[in-house]
């Protein structure tokens, strides 16, 4: 049995829904056991995440995908805070070789997510991780890929509602990361 966790942070909800289809994925893998983790805003005290017993959960998982809307060319704050608080991990190598991948929402087609993904690769190298890229074509008859990225899934959403946006195609990107990011987790185990 191989765990990923997706840990994220989702400010109107967009991005939750984008989490649940990323489990969605890796649970359809035989042999893996997920974990859906939410940064809650109660876990930030004074601008610090404190959530320790969800940073001992990352620490026993075999792969993290990490998840946040993209704010003004970054991930959200409040994932950032998370980031910070995992120096104990870092220190000890708790996180080293362990499969590490991303997922973001914006409102634009572009919308600088590709500046989330790449916080989220460096943070992953900065804990000896190894980073999964999406492993999908851009231009799928499904409309997986939709958006055209290679280092994570990245999803379109406004102001619509959350049964609107992200759309089927988006919610099937992320769904074929977690699948991916399962799959390999099983072969490294």
């Amino acid at each position: 049995m191989a765990i990923v966790s997706i840990i994220y942070f989702s400010g109107a909800g967009h991005t939750e829904k984008l989490a649940e289809a990323v489990g969605k994925g890796a649970a359809s893998i035989s042999g893996i056991s997920t974990n859906l983790i939410s940064i809650k805003g109660d876990d930030i005290v004074n601008g610090r995440y404190t959530n320790e017993a969800v940073i001992s959960q990352l620490d026993e998982s075999d792969a993290i995908i990490f998840g946040a809307p993209t704010y003004m060319s970054g991930p959200a704050a409040q994932f950032k805070a998370f980031a910070d608080a995992t120096v104990g991990s870092w220190f000890n190598q708790k996180w080293k070789d362990k499969l590490a991948a991303g997922f973001t929402i914006s409102g634009a087609p572009s919308g600088d997510k590709q500046g989330t993904l790449q916080f989220f690769q460096s943070f992953a190298m900065s804990h000896s991780m190894l980073w999964v890229s999406l492993g999908e074509l851009p231009g799928q008859p499904d409309g997986v890929n939709r958006l055209g990225s290679w280092g994570g899934a990245m999803a379109l959403a406004s102001q619509e509602p959350t049964d609107v946006a992200p759309n089927a195609e988006d919610k099937l990107t992320g769904e074929k990361l977690g699948a991916r990011v399962a799959g390999l987790a099983l072969k490294m185990k």
